[in-house]
């Protein structure tokens, strides 16, 4: 039997790239999957090649209204969840002289207070036994160059992880992080790699990463898998590296 049949999970920023391949992973285990996402066109894509039991949420979840519409939606189809998973975010490389309010507000918008406001709405909904995921990133604990507003923006929702551990305990809902090392996601793009550059890149990491390569979108959702469902029925409070040991670097 599928270990998640019965199951829903919420996945924001499910429709691309790490989270895609969650929902994925979610729905191949037999769950039902709720994604949430920027674009109506690549939610609906997504949702497309989820299957039948994918529903998808077009919002930003900078917006606190988002939450609320999940929520609606979560409790009117399918009367609460059993998975919530806070992956959606953004980074934007500035060193710390040059950045602007504005820029500094939009990652913590995004990073931190949507995570926070979004379990917050989800919370009530998750049955006894479910389990909470959130993203985060190994920036949080490793310096790199431009990355201060991110990293803190991250290193926040490890703090809330380790409350909402025991905050949660009495229902049994277990509360974990991951943080993802460089993987191959279309955010390389977004973050100016451009594809002429990729090989470079590419070589560049290598060269920095123990296991020597970048991460795949589908490694890091079998690590999602392990912390989400019941086979990680007695990890509560980790933050889990996936990251080919870059951190040790």
């Amino acid at each position: 039997m599928k270990q998640l049949e019965g199951k829903v999970a919420v996945v924001t920023g499910g429709n691309s790239g790490i989270g895609f391949a969650m929902a994925s992973r979610f729905a191949a285990e037999g769950a039902a999957v709720v994604i949430v996402g920027r674009r109506a066109d690549a939610v609906d894509a997504a949702v497309k090649q989820l299957g039948e039991k994918a529903v998808g949420v077009t919002g930003d979840i900078a917006d606190l209204a988002t939450h609320d519409r999940v929520a609606a939606l979560v409790a009117a189809r399918f009367g609460g969840a059993d998975i919530y998973v806070a992956n959606a975010g953004m980074n934007q490389i500035t060193p710390s002289e040059h950045v602007g309010v504005e820029e500094y507000d939009v990652q913590f918008a995004t990073n931190t207070r949507a995570v926070f406001f979004g379990v917050q709405k989800m919370a009530p909904l998750l049955r006894a036994n479910g389990s909470i995921l959130l993203v985060s990133s190994i920036a949080s604990g490793k310096a790199l160059d431009g990355h201060a507003v991110y990293a803190g923006s991250k290193a926040a929702i490890e703090a809330f992880a380790r409350s909402w551990a025991l905050e949660f305990k009495a229902r049994g809902i277990r509360v974990n992080v991951i943080s993802p090392g460089p993987v191959d996601t279309p955010i390389l793009a977004k973050l100016g790699v451009a594809e002429t550059e990729r090989a470079g890149f590419e070589a560049m990491m290598a060269g920095a990463i123990p296991l020597g390569r970048l991460g795949r979108p589908g490694e890091v959702a079998n690590a999602a898998f392990l912390l989400a469902s019941p086979e990680g029925s007695f990890i509560t409070g980790v933050n889990l590296r996936v990251d080919g040991g870059i951190a040790l670097a």
